[in-house]
């Protein structure tokens, strides 16, 4: 469940709550959970493909489910009756088959993501095989799962053709960790070394790394 409480007088108001959506979680993994306001005002939310191994109802290649993917709603006028609008610029609003809020799909477990201080959204999305990720991505990008696990098909689901994919700009294996936190954009002073590193960790293995994020498509 998504959903908004309005917050009057240092106190959150339980009586205001106003659900966004509920969307089925067919196992009890896999629930992303990462919310967050882009530069653009518009509220994106992390949905994991539902649960289990192996993607079992094929959501993540599935734009017409909102399982598997980040979506992008507009919450600056929510009601009851109404409580997001579709961004008109969505990338499959008027795709058929298609879900209007998806903004992104083919994900696992986008467990955390943010916005680079250029606006770029940067998703680590969790493994499962032998891969863990964070990719750089834009509107109607898909990242693969399950065809792909990092920049690399995924066994299981044969041969695939990795451009049609965007890739990771980061990857490692699980004999260095086993599910990827994303995390920030260092901006701060006191270590110069990392300023302008993407700073992330391992929720499994505890390995905290920086890397540096490729320059903007031109």
């Amino acid at each position: 469940r998504i959903a908004s409480f309005a917050f009057r007088q240092g106190q959150l108001d339980a009586a205001s709550e106003i659900v966004l959506l509920d969307v089925t979680q067919p196992y009890p993994n896999h629930n992303a959970g990462q919310l967050s306001f882009g530069p653009d005002g518009y509220l994106y939310i992390g949905f994991g493909d539902g649960g289990w191994r192996d993607d079992p109802g094929n959501h993540g290649q599935n734009p017409g489910t909102l399982l598997g993917s980040i979506i992008r709603v507009d919450v600056s006028v929510s009601t009851p009756a109404e409580p997001y609008r579709v961004p008109p610029d969505n990338p499959f609003i008027a795709q058929g088959g298609a879900r209007p809020e998806t903004f992104v799909y083919g994900v696992r477990n986008p467990w955390k993501f943010s916005f680079s201080p250029d606006g770029r959204l940067i998703v680590a999305d969790v493994g499962q095989d032998k891969w863990e990720e964070v990719s750089i991505v834009k509107a109607g990008d898909n990242l693969g799962w399950k065809r792909t696990e990092g920049n690399n098909c995924f066994a299981k689901s044969g041969p695939c053709e990795l451009k049609d994919y965007a890739p990771a700009f980061a990857q490692y294996g699980h004999d260095l960790g086993q599910s990827v936190t994303g995390g920030y954009v260092y901006t701060g002073q006191a270590l110069n070394a990392l300023r302008g590193q993407y700073i992330f960790a391992d929720f499994v293995s505890g390995r905290v790394w920086s890397a540096a994020l490729p320059s903007p498509a031109r």
